[in-house]
């Protein structure tokens, strides 16, 4: 397991959602929970009907990137559907030892493109977008033959961050693309992707994860997850509402704890204690309290998520859940503005408490 997480390549930056500890989607050999996606690609790949570009949708940590590359190990490694190979295989698994594997997970393949945010030298962050210019140098490959002769392919990692100039300029390759491309586009939230992108390609969610398989994808990341618990474990999983990403945030020191906190603040809406609330801003100060910031967030929005999901049905629900869509927007625009200009995280903790506060007020008048 590498140990800075962001590649096995050791003089690159890390990715822009590296997680330290964790093995990159790109290196990761297993996959639990997603059988049926597995086995819907495999028979479109089978039967030759391969759409060009896959919309993988589902929240964020649920594996979306890691079945990208695992899709592309195979179809890289298995480039004609009649291969025996091929149609022995009851799932997307490619042995790590296999050269078009290998060369994947040491980013050396010819015919592989990932777009993501990138890394800003200047600042030693990464940039807050996709921007225009990083989809037209990463899809550069395909205005040529392809290296191997065989499938080309891109991973969009994930469409959430493209501004309108990348969403555009990504629109016009798949629009047109040459034989034997294949884009995985990933999005976190596939609605609020342009819906011309949308149109052009085959929809393909991921859903939660069963705690169990949470539980299982940790321990498979090596043995400094292995060294928790059971108990430790399942706790994290449970909490983390299907997200593999989450539970390993969870289990990160005084993270379980963090989690516990805000989701007893937040139970208390409307009511807000702020003595409490302070405390829980000063906990995810400084750098030190990076951590601690971005549990804090995952338990707001996955408070909201289960806020709207549960009163969705109720008489007037357009109405009275439309102040929760308002601040969920203003919350996560401030929070990546907080993150990208490096502000002091503690007003922010403050204005979502309050914020939260108002807006199930206003869904209760």
């Amino acid at each position: 397991m590498s140990a800075r997480a962001a590649s096995s390549v050791d003089d690159l930056p890390p990715d822009s959602d590296a997680l330290e500890g964790a093995l990159n989607p790109r290196e990761t050999p297993e996959l639990f929970g997603h059988e049926a996606a597995e086995t819907e690609f495999l028979d479109a790949f089978r039967r030759g009907r391969m759409p060009q570009a896959w919309l993988i949708g589902g929240p964020e940590g649920v594996g979306k990137a890691t079945f990208a590359w695992r899709a592309a190990r195979f179809v890289l490694s298995r480039p004609d559907p009649r291969l025996p190979a091929v149609e022995r295989a009851t799932n997307l698994r490619v042995s790590p030892d296999e050269p078009a594997a290998r060369r994947i997970i040491a980013r050396a393949h010819p015919d592989v493109a990932c777009l993501r945010r990138e890394w800003d030298a200047r600042t030693k962050k990464h940039f807050t977008e996709i921007r225009v210019d990083d989809v037209r140098k990463a899809l550069a490959m395909f205005h040529h033959a392809a290296g191997e002769g065989g499938w080309r392919v891109a991973v969009i990692d994930s469409a959430d961050d493209l501004n309108t100039a990348s969403a555009n300029a990504l629109l016009k390759m798949i629009e047109e693309p040459p034989p034997r491309s294949l884009f995985f586009i990933l999005a976190h939230r596939p609605a609020r992707v342009l819906p011309t992108i949308r149109s052009r390609c085959r929809r393909l969610t991921l859903q939660p994860l069963a705690p169990e398989a949470i539980v299982r994808a940790v321990r498979a990341q090596g043995e400094d997850w292995a060294e928790h618990s059971d108990a430790e474990l399942m706790q994290a999983a449970v909490r983390a509402c299907g997200s593999v990403r989450d539970a390993m945030r969870l289990l990160a020191q005084g993270a379980l704890g963090m989690a516990e906190r805000t989701e007893a603040e937040l139970a208390r809406l409307p009511q807000v204690d702020m003595r409490r609330i302070m405390a829980l801003a000063d906990a995810v100060h400084g750098r030190e309290g990076a951590e601690s910031f971005e549990i804090l967030l995952g338990a707001v929005y996955d408070w909201l998520d289960r806020t709207v999901r549960a009163r969705a049905q109720e008489p007037g629900a357009a109405q009275r859940l439309a102040p929760f869509a308002q601040v969920w927007e203003k919350i996560a625009a401030s929070a990546r503005e907080t993150q990208a200009l490096n502000l002091d995280r503690r007003p922010l903790v403050l204005s979502i408490f309050s914020d939260l506060s108002d807006a199930e007020r206003a869904s209760r008048s």
